[in-house]
């Protein structure tokens, strides 16, 4: 492959692993509060050591898929977990991608809803019409709308972090963090990897088997983890920079982007959406590739099915949904890392 069609290549692998792991908590900034932020100046720890993992993790496990040539992640668990094992830890990765399926669905409904005044359900019905018209170009329809919305999600996300630095004083805001008493920076950026990562192999996984080139792989997953690393720094700088305003938000980004005029409101909105968007049509593709191998029907009308479901489930509520299965599937994550980490690579 030649070197200016091997980083167009990497660069889309790139852009579709920060889309896939980038959702609607990143967009709100309610998991980089949690996650980082709370921990003041040592959050910034965590959100090295988070790109770190999410770069060196990441590659592994599309090198892994192209390794295996797998075709879905049930393939890629039954070579971590063994036979025994492998079907059942992939059934509880499809019930954790449903899950997070309709907890995308809800944030999507509850934007129209709550923002712009619309219809819970035809926010929706929207977002749905739109995913299954890219899920069914296959994966360069995934890796298209992620080159797309990425590049513009990350300039906007800087620029926020950028005017938020000029207006304020970083050390005197982050002083004024109180530490959590019972919780560590080390542990919570673990499990933010691990919620992530567990989910992404949905997308990851595949898309190593079909791009082959292991150079290329190594490349994107780079280009991948290092721009989550710029993001998640990007976001927690602003918050802590706002801290005093935004502590009790339960969308902590949107006080931020009020600061730069309410004509950026609307774009940040557009943004927030195109979040979900790029998590959304990741999660159900990969759902979708994985449950063609075990039920007889064809993958438009599986995709129909789980954006059905998916919809059932959403009208629960997205911070109910966030709340009691994000960190669930965090802790079910680390088993996965964990094995990730000492199963010894095939060969190439």
């Amino acid at each position: 492959m030649l070197g200016m069609e091997r980083w167009v290549l990497a660069s889309r692998i790139g852009f579709t692993y920060i889309g896939t792991v980038v959702g609607a908590g990143f967009a709100s900034g309610q998991e980089i509060m949690q996650f980082f932020t709370l921990f003041g100046e040592r959050g910034v720890w965590g959100v090295f050591v988070a790109a770190v993992l999410f770069a060196w993790l990441g590659t592994r496990m599309m090198l892994l898929g192209c390794r295996l040539q797998a075709r879905s992640y049930e393939d890629f668990n039954q070579y971590l977990f063994g036979e025994r094992w492998g079907p059942m830890m992939a059934a509880l990765i499809s019930v954790m991608l449903l899950g997070v399926t309709a907890a995308m669905m809800s944030g999507t409904g509850s934007l129209f809803e709550e923002q712009l005044g619309l219809s819970f359900h035809a926010g929706v019905i929207f977002t749905v019409a739109f995913s299954f018209f890219f899920i069914l170009r296959g994966i360069d329809g995934v890796l298209s709308v992620n080159s797309l919305v990425v590049p513009v999600m990350f300039l906007f996300i800087v620029m926020v972090a950028s005017h938020a630095w000029q207006a304020g004083e970083l050390a005197s805001v982050v002083s004024l963090i109180p530490e959590p008493r019972y919780a560590h920076w080390l542990p919570s950026a673990l499990v933010y990897v691990s919620f992530n990562l567990v989910l992404t192999q949905a997308v990851l996984v595949p898309l190593g088997a079909e791009v082959a080139d292991e150079r290329t792989i190594k490349l994107g997953g780079w280009i991948g983890g290092i721009g989550l690393g710029i993001m998640l720094f990007a976001c927690n700088l602003a918050l802590q920079l706002h801290w005093q305003e935004v502590s009790r938000l339960d969308i902590p980004m949107g006080h931020v982007i009020s600061t730069l005029g309410v004509g950026v409101k609307f774009f940040f909105l557009a943004m927030m959406w195109a979040e979900i968007f790029t998590s959304l049509i990741g999660n159900v593709y990969g759902l979708a590739a994985n449950l063609s191998q075990v039920v007889p029907l064809r993958k438009p009308l599986i995709m129909l099915l789980i954006f059905g479901m998916g919809y059932v489930f959403s009208l629960i509520g997205f911070p109910t949904l966030v709340h009691y299965l994000y960190p669930l599937f965090g802790y079910c994550g680390l088993v996965v890392l964990g094995f990730m980490v000492f199963r010894r690579m095939p060969a190439g």
